[in-house]
């Protein structure tokens, strides 16, 4: 994935920032891309994996998502764009609960990635 962050000594964000968005990088790819199906080559994170105990499972997977939303928050991305994470998250954590489908949207739906992508978007049009 291309990243939008300007380089360290930018004028946009300064390490400390460009630090909160590598952490909140990592924690989306650990929630949504870390493991690679063989043959097929999709990749899924903790997240579907999460899924599979009913309810209790999207609910961890939802608290850990809300990292991203605080990361974007601590680097300065508008309400409404937080709005719109914590709204992803809502839609994750009710769909991820109805069982085998949730599991299954839960695979694609890939909210905390897209999170990322809003993060990175808010700070390369800074």
């Amino acid at each position: 994935m291309a990243s939008a962050i300007p380089k360290s000594g930018s004028a946009v964000t300064g390490a400390a920032d460009e630090a909160t968005i590598e952490r909140a990088r990592a924690v989306a790819t650990l929630l949504d891309e870390s493991v690679r199906i063989p043959v097929v080559g999709y990749r899924v994170g903790l997240d579907p994996i999460l899924g599979i105990v009913p309810f209790s499972g999207d609910l961890v997977a939802a608290v850990a998502s809300l990292y991203v939303v605080y990361a974007a928050v601590a680097v300065g991305v508008p309400k409404r764009t937080v709005a719109v994470m914590l709204g992803r998250i809502g839609v994750d954590l009710a769909v991820g609960s109805i069982p085998v489908l949730g599991t299954l949207v839960d695979a694609a739906w890939k909210s905390n990635v897209r999170n990322v992508e809003a993060i990175e978007a808010h700070v390369g049009s800074a």
